[in-house]
């Protein structure tokens, strides 16, 4: 989600609060993406940044700890498996199994990897959106033409 759909969203939501007053009083209206830094909080959201570097505080204690650093494997049912980041204790990288309920939080990490990711996200909405713009004109032209828009037309 980019700041200009925040925008459009908070532009077309705007009208309809002002009209219906679901609060009382005054109240600003803000509409915001979470940020390539973002929670996790659902499974799909541990499958979706697999590979990625997260931090997971347990609210309860899972093996003695309730922190965790390391790269996202993947989910296994209701668990999420992680390799932990233990080089800056002295250990050799493990894995462990985590239970998503059990989590306090759950965030991913910035590092240059995962801003290359949303980037290249961004520049691939905005094209397919600019791809569909473009089907969308023609589709409008054609139809006004009165030709019928397919391979036949084109011959």
């Amino acid at each position: 989600m980019t700041v200009e759909d925040c925008e459009t969203i908070s532009r077309a939501l705007s009208p309809v609060f002002d009209v219906n007053e679901p609060m009382d009083g005054a109240y600003r209206l803000e509409i915001s993406s979470p940020g390539i830094d973002r929670p996790l909080v659902r499974k799909s959201d541990f499958e979706r940044f697999a590979g990625h570097l997260v931090k997971i505080e347990m609210d309860v204690p899972f093996e003695g700890r309730k922190r965790f650093r390391g790269i996202l494997a993947g989910v296994e049912g209701d668990k999420t498996k992680l390799t932990l980041d233990s080089a800056t204790e002295g250990k050799d990288a493990s894995d462990v199994t985590l239970p998503i309920a059990d989590m306090s939080e759950a965030k991913l990490v910035l590092t240059d990897e995962l801003v290359s990711q949303a980037l290249r996200a961004e520049k691939a909405a905005k094209r397919e959106l600019r791809e569909a713009k473009k089907e969308q004109r023609r589709n409008k032209s054609t139809s006004k033409s009165g030709k019928k828009a397919g391979p036949a037309a084109a011959r």
